[in-house]
């Protein structure tokens, strides 16, 4: 069974009940977890509590040397992570190695905190009187993760609050405990003080824990848009910073003069990459004009070109969506889809992979004229599944893709700059892509997002998440030179 990681120790949970960790490939439980407790949050904030001055009070310039040996550890141990990455997720063995290397991106940028956190200085706004402001830790934070990106979303976040000085406390997702676990391993190399970071396991009672706990200040989550509506309401009521990252239902735009095979490759990889488990996909492609023509059967026929199966097999495109339920919830929106009108151009339901019967597998979809007024439009699927919308003109798609209830992501092909540009400026979403299937921003530009896919102000990475992590002070002062003469 999994531990805990307390105070620098690994130590077993006070829960005695677990869950089974299964491999969605096969559909076997792999490990178990404990159901968590909040006893388990109380002993790592007492941890983090403990050593949250002498970390505050450690020069930035010195905090960073941890992260530079926990990317080193990080890399060096890159393909066994991505290993049991892939076996617990489901996602190929290239996403899991992918999604590190984003990891350690961000830690890359943290290591930047002694210029990230500089502030600003004002000599003589008054005869004699100086003002500056600086940047101070807040004390103890907490992600709450999410089971489609196990390596790579913590990272959004940790690396950044304890680069500024704070303690943290992870709560891996009870779906994918194993990856943050063997990371944890893996950057104890790092030598970090005991109780800096801190991971606990667990359900809804270790999240309710970490959103009422009073020593806890800041909270990072990721998920669905109706959780974190719930981590929103609950930690701001109890008076905590709150990012939370919801659901997405992604448009793509195609317009007649896109390139057609840089379009169809880049947009199959986008809806069916980590069989679309990812809050990025591409989820509604809308051909505008005669678009649809040209990249229809295309399109179809791309999706039919990838090979599902076990990830770690190399020629695997797209692996298993995580469980039993999210596999029946998923082809069950299919029926509905097609119920509401739509056509089913491919089928991907009642999946068999030889080896791998009992895997949660669904083949790539391709559901054509999915209508505005349909769940299939307004639905988050999270799965391989593709929607096709037709518009006749770049403003009525961009009306398409605004009218929905998410701003994650919005993409658009074509050649024209005009259009481009006139897209990026009226489409609503928070990360835009311009002839790009995955608008994934670099670590050194904050993740944003719209609507209902995001709650709060301030968005994971860069300088949002020094912002996020850290609090302003305010100094106005003055010294008249006969005070100085006393001493």
């Amino acid at each position: 069974m999994l531990k805990n990681y307390i105070n620098g120790e690994w130590v077993a949970s006070a829960e005695k009940t677990t869950i089974g960790v299964e491999n969605p490939a096969t559909g076997k439980v792999i490990e178990q977890v404990p159901a968590g407790t909040p006893e388990d949050i109380e002993k790592a904030v007492e941890a983090a509590k403990t050593v949250a001055k002498t970390w505050r009070d450690t020069p930035a310039t010195q905090r960073i040397q941890y992260l530079f040996r926990m990317k080193q550890a990080l890399e060096a141990h890159a393909d066994e992570i991505a290993e049991i990455c892939t076996n617990e997720s489901g996602k190929t063995f290239g996403e899991s190695k992918a999604e590190l290397v984003r990891a350690v991106e961000n830690i890359e940028v943290a290591c930047g905190i002694p210029t990230l956190m500089q502030s600003e200085f004002s000599e003589d706004i008054a005869h004699g009187i100086d003002e500056f402001m600086i940047r101070q830790p807040l004390g103890i934070c907490a992600c709450i993760a999410p089971f489609n990106f196990p390596i790579m979303i913590p990272f959004w976040f940790m690396p950044y609050a304890i680069a500024c000085g704070n303690t943290y406390i992870i709560k891996p997702s009870e779906k994918v405990p194993m990856t943050m676990t063997r990371i944890f391993e893996v950057i104890e190399e790092a030598g970090l003080p005991k109780g800096v970071l801190n991971m606990v396991h667990g359900t809804k009672e270790v999240v309710n824990a970490v959103l009422d706990h009073p020593a806890i200040s800041a909270i990072s989550f990721v998920g669905s848009t109706a959780v974190a509506k719930y981590v929103y309401q609950r930690g701001t009521a109890n008076g905590k910073r709150v990012q939370a990252q919801g659901g997405a239902k992604n448009p793509v735009i195609i317009m007649p003069d896109a390139d057609v095979d840089t379009t169809v490759k880049i947009i199959a990889d986008s809806v069916f990459g980590c069989a679309g488990q990812r809050c990025l996909a591409a989820s509604l492609v809308v051909m505008v004009g005669d678009a649809k023509n040209v990249f229809k059967d295309k399109l179809v026929e791309a999706a039919k070109a990838k090979t599902t199966g076990y990830g770690m097999n190399a020629d695997v495109a797209m692996g298993p969506v995580i469980t039993k339920e999210s596999k029946e919830r998923i082809e069950s929106l299919i029926e509905t889809g097609v119920n509401e009108g739509g056509n089913l151009l491919l089928d991907g339901r009642n999946t068999k992979i030889e080896g791998f019967e009992g895997g949660f597998f669904v083949k790539p979809t391709v559901l054509d004229n999915v209508k505005k007024e349909s769940s299939a439009f307004a639905t988050e699927i999270f799965g391989p599944v593709m929607g096709l919308m037709y518009a006749d003109t770049l403003d009525d798609a961009i009306a398409l893709a605004n009218s929905g209830q998410y701003g994650n992501s919005a993409c658009i092909f074509t050649r024209s700059g005009s259009a481009a540009r006139k897209f990026r400026h009226d489409v609503m979403a928070g990360n835009i892509g311009v002839n790009i299937g995955v608008a994934a921003p670099m670590a050194f530009f904050p993740f944003s997002g719209w609507k209902n896919s995001f709650f709060g102000d301030l968005h994971a990475q860069s300088h949002h998440a020094v912002e996020f992590y850290t609090q302003t002070k305010i100094v106005i002062e003055r010294w008249h030179d006969e005070w100085s003469r006393k001493f």
